[in-house]
């Protein structure tokens, strides 16, 4: 695994997101107090962008139809809904992050 730097944490305030791209990957960046976890910024269920979605803690919700993570595991904890439907949806994939300095770095493979 190639740990690729991402953003200088001072970039990301407390409670805010930021969608970088690395190796052509799109990814979320989280800040929650303190704590950066990164997930895959493409939402499984029809593509929609999660960086434009509402974060509340470490939970964010798609602008699409609503589904759910937790960015800290990348689990789906809330169908998506289309109507009436609700639709399951597939976890998203997250990355291992560690700081080094001022640096917030990704792990890649």
């Amino acid at each position: 695994m190639e740990y690729v730097k991402a953003l200088d944490k001072n970039e990301l305030p407390f409670g805010q997101m930021k969608i970088v791209t690395l190796q052509g990957k799109a990814i979320l960046l989280v800040n929650d107090n303190g704590t950066f976890y990164a997930i895959d910024n493409r939402c499984p269920h029809r593509g929609g962008s999660l960086g434009d979605g509402e974060l509340l803690g470490t939970m964010i919700t798609c602008p699409r139809h609503g589904s759910k993570y937790e960015v800290v595991t990348g689990k789906n904890v809330g169908m998506a809904k289309i109507g009436i439907l609700k639709i399951p949806v597939k976890d998203v994939q997250t990355y291992p992050v560690k700081i080094e300095g001022n640096d917030v770095l990704v792990g890649l493979e």
